[in-house]
Order: structure tokens, then C-alpha cells, then sequence
């Protein structure tokens, strides 16, 4: 896995319901290198942080290998990296092959897989239809967040170095696959729940489930 593109945003407004809403998943590439904080990457507009930063969310990843999907559904928009609302759009990143726990030397951080994106009403208004919601769950392949471990600098053409591989654990796709399914599947809620590359309390909703 290797970084083609940083992407950070200014805060954007937009009405919504009658309301005015500020958003920072307006982002767009910089080309230059970028700090991934403890909480949030430097300079980047992180607007709900109920729902962003923090943590467990403190930096974006997207896969570009899923952009030709997504300009085949939407050819008509502004397509930039960045486009899906992620930090760093990296090549080669497989949710399917990456685990909750994870541990990755990037650049001068070293960073932790926890968790994939969960699409909100901002995702749809960015792409001008609230269908992309659906379609992106129907997908199945959201990229993920990661914890900072260590703060640092990372840039294009930094690739990701494994130096822990996490135990009892599950992939990003199946994490994901297990949040929107019906019917959940309960060997993998017992294999996350002592994960503490999740939050807490989203454990514990799981947990319900048993």
C-alpha cells in the first residue's frame, strides 16, 4: 500500500433542512506532506467531532483502487482525489486484507486500522443524491480510519510498513459487512469485543447482539 494523494479541507457551509450546516468533507489534494495529530490531521476542518476526529477516527484512508467504480456512477462531478471525503487516498489498500488492530510504520507515524467510514447525509449532499448512501453500503468497501499511535509527517509515495498483526480480529470488510447486516454475525462480534482498536461503546452495541 503506498500514499498517491494528501487531502485536506477548509470548512465548507451548505443549507440543509433549513439549516446551515459546516462540513470538512470538502477536501481536496495539496500535494505536499501532512501531520497526523493525536486527534485530527493538522489543517484539516474536522467540523462534527461527535461523528469525526477524535481517537479512533483521527485520519481517513480510501482506497483509489475504488475510484473508477465511483466515476462510472457519478461521471458528471468534479473528480479529484480526496473525492470521497478521505485524508490520504492510498493505492493498493484492500479492505478485505486489512484488520481492526492492525499496527503500520507511514512516514515518521505509526498508525492503527480501527474502523471503516459509516456514510452520512454530508457524503450525499457532496455528491448531489442521498442514493449514494445506499450504494456505498451495497459496495461494501469504505476505506478506514486509523488511530495515531506516534504523530508524524507522512507524504505521497510513503507505503505502509506492517509491524504488528493484530490477534482474534476481522477485516475492515467484514467489520463493515457486520454493522449493516440484518442478521448479525456473532463469531465476529466475539472476536472484536475485546479489541481495543474500537471504541468502546461500540463494542458494547454489539455486544447486544449475542
Amino acid at each position: 500500500m503506498k500514499i498517491i494523494s494528501t487531502n485536506i479541507a477548509q470548512p465548507t457551509t451548505f443549507l440543509w433542512n433549513g439549516k446551515n450546516v459546516k462540513t470538512g468533507i470538502y477536501k481536496i489534494p495539496i500535494n505536499t506532506p501532512i501531520f497526523l495529530g493525536k486527534e485530527a490531521v493538522k489543517g484539516d476542518e474536522v467540523s462534527d467531532r461527535k461523528v469525526h476526529g477524535g481517537e479512533f477516527k483521527a485520519c481517513y484512508l480510501f482506497s483509489a483502487d475504488h475510484y473508477p467504480y465511483w466515476k462510472n456512477l457519478y461521471p458528471d462531478l468534479d473528480w479529484t482525489y480526496g473525492m470521497l471525503g478521505e485524508n490520504l487516498t492510498v493505492d493498493g489498500l484492500d479492505e478485505k486484507q486489512i484488520h481492526i488492530g492492525d499496527i503500520y510504520k507511514l512516514g515518521n507515524a505509526l498508525i492503527q486500522i480501527t474502523q471503516p467510514r459509516e456514510p452520512c447525509f454530508k457524503f450525499g449532499v457532496k455528491f448531489k443524491s442521498q442514493d449514494v448512501l445506499k450504494q456505498f453500503i451495497e459496495h461494501s468497501y469504505p476505506g478506514t480510519y486509523v488511530r495515531i499511535l506516534e504523530e508524524g509527517s507522512v507524504n505521497i509515495g510513503d507505503t505502509f510498513k506492517l509491524t504488528e498483526k493484530a490477534r482474534n480480529s476481522i477485516s475492515i470488510y467484514d467489520f463493515f459487512q457486520l454493522l449493516f447486516s440484518e442478521v448479525k454475525n456473532k463469531a465476529h462480534i466475539r472476536a472484536v469485543l475485546d479489541n481495543d482498536a474500537l471504541p468502546q461503546r461500540k463494542r458494547d452495541k454489539l455486544k447486544h447482539y449475542l
